[in-house]
């Protein structure tokens, strides 16, 4: 159930995302109640492990963001903080972990690409968060 209602938001989140490199609230706020309410109510023990998460990690891209230069942007560390929710919903802080670090795997390998190739330097981070979350979801299951 969590699955089909973050779906759509996700797709057209990381679809919004690369094209115009912007992340708009009201679609991560969709993801985040879609899929969060039935991930709360399947598994309520979890709901504070969640919230920390979230918190831990809109706090460290937070971080990143305010660094000089062309780091994250606010919808990254909007929707990074969403999906540690999320993630944490669904399986705990293995999975949360795991979601982080094929996210960031995801955007090194496109870093990587982009600049062996020269082209652009900025690229949007979502779809990697999108991506990684996803990955997380389903090597935990």
């Amino acid at each position: 159930m969590a699955g089909v209602l973050g779906g759509l938001p996700a797709v057209l989140l990381a679809l919004i995302d690369l094209r115009s490199l912007r992340l708009p609230d009201p679609l991560v706020a969709v993801l985040g109640l879609g899929a969060g309410v039935p991930l709360a109510l399947l598994a309520p023990a979890r709901i504070g492990l969640a919230l920390l998460a979230g918190l831990l990690v809109g706090a460290g891209y937070l971080l990143i963001a305010l660094l000089p230069g062309d780091g994250l942007g606010l919808g990254d560390v909007k929707l990074g903080a969403v999906l540690a929710v999320l993630l944490g919903l669904a399986g705990g802080w293995p999975v949360v972990l795991i979601g982080l670090f094929a996210a960031h795997l995801i955007g090194a390998g496109v870093a990587v690409f982009l600049l062996a190739t020269r082209r652009r330097r900025i690229f949007p981070f979502g779809p990697a968060l999108l991506l990684g979350a996803l990955i997380s979801v389903v090597t935990a299951a």
